[in-house]
């Protein structure tokens, strides 16, 4: 079949070569004009390494493993330790693979078939399901039909507005907003600590992979109504979240972020749907079920997600009425273990009070004494 993949991050990519593999003609549409690498190292746990190695990818993917010992540490406003982070709060096992997001995203991209098609700087602005394929407008004004069209667009999924209706319907916001920002300037360490300074409603931090370093910023706040596509607006909301503080490090972290081309800055939400497809439309990854953020588990759940539904296709001969209700049978426990898997996370990074955030770190200290 002709199949439209919009989105090419971990989802999209996944998709199109679990696809590919199995004989489909492949399409990626990609609103940047590049592939999306930036943001924080990503996870590959539990049914997930299997998916992998049985894409054939796991070889690579390990060798590419970020060191999972980095010392995480809590820092006070002078940048005095007063706990480090044991591995096991962040962490299912000693199998979970952590992997830098650009080299996840070089070795799907590799894997991809050679007849795939990638087309950058585009997306999708309409969508018609006349019973025997899609018809597609771009933004561009490109017109195409197909046989199938995967939304892999993420949170913000333009395929999901089309055709199941607006965001709001689907959207659950937790009450927190992120940022990453990259470091380029941060000096090297070799002991590649990552600290973490906290105050109420607030963190800010360092964190150190490979030869790089990202400062990560998290902050508890209502829905915030702005234009996500506007980068400009989002650097202000960050820096007035954090206006007034000058303790630790925080002047010079939020002017990295300031500065940063590609700042990622979003908030912590979770996608709830009842039902993933509609027609020949079908929703992976955060676009169907995205978790957070918080989860740790967001890559991993989209590589169970699209393995399962090229695999359904396969087994029903194409026939997505049948085949698209059997993926979101065996993929459902996936995305709800992953949206519960969130508890307990916020109240770890990011405490409430000041009461909060020294219990935190009484409690952390005394179980690595």
């Amino acid at each position: 079949m002709d199949i439209l993949v919009s989105g090419a991050g971990m989802a999209g990519l996944s998709a199109a070569v679990n696809l590919g593999a199995r004989g489909h003609r492949v399409t990626i549409v990609e609103r940047s004009s590049h592939f999306r690498v930036n943001g924080s190292p990503i996870d590959v746990r539990g049914d997930a390494i299997e998916i992998v190695d049985k894409m054939g990818l796991l070889p690579q993917i390990l060798a590419q493993r970020v060191d999972m010992t980095e010392q995480g540490q809590f820092v006070n406003g002078d940048g005095e330790v007063v706990a480090r982070l044991p591995l096991e709060e962040t962490s299912d096992s000693a199998d979970d693979i952590e992997i830098a997001r650009e080299d996840l995203a070089r070795i799907l991209a590799d894997a991809l078939p050679a007849d795939a098609t990638v087309i950058f700087q585009d997306s999708v602005s309409s969508l018609a399901d006349n019973g025997d394929g899609v018809d597609v407008r771009f933004v561009s004004g490109r017109e195409a039909g197909y046989d199938l069209v995967v939304g892999a667009d993420g949170l913000h999924s333009a395929v999901r507005r089309l055709a199941f209706g607006p965001e709001r319907d689907y959207i659950r916001h937790l009450g927190f907003y992120i940022a990453i920002a990259d470091l380029p300037d941060e000096q090297p360490r070799a002991d590649r600590v990552n600290p973490v300074y906290n105050y109420p409603e607030h963190m800010v931090s360092v964190m150190r992979y490979k030869d790089k370093a990202l400062g990560v910023f998290l902050f508890r706040s209502d829905p915030i109504e702005y234009d996500y596509h506007d980068l400009d607006a989002q650097k202000q909301i960050l820096a007035d979240a954090f206006a007034g503080h000058s303790e630790w490090r925080i002047p010079a972290l939020i002017e990295a972020a300031r500065v940063d081309p590609e700042l990622y800055f979003d908030s912590a939400a979770q996608i709830h749907m009842p039902a993933w497809h509609r027609g020949r439309v079908v929703l992976v990854g955060d676009a169907a079920h995205a978790a957070s953020g918080l989860s740790g588990r967001g890559t991993s759940i989209a590589f169970t997600g699209t393995h399962i539904l090229a695999e359904e296709l396969e087994n029903c001969a194409g026939d997505h009425a049948t085949a698209f209700p059997r993926y979101e049978t065996r993929q459902r426990p996936y995305a709800d273990f992953a949206q519960h898997s969130i508890h307990g996370g916020a109240e770890l990074v990011v405490p409430a009070t000041w009461e909060a955030i020294h219990a935190r770190n009484e409690r952390i200290a005394a179980a690595s004494r």
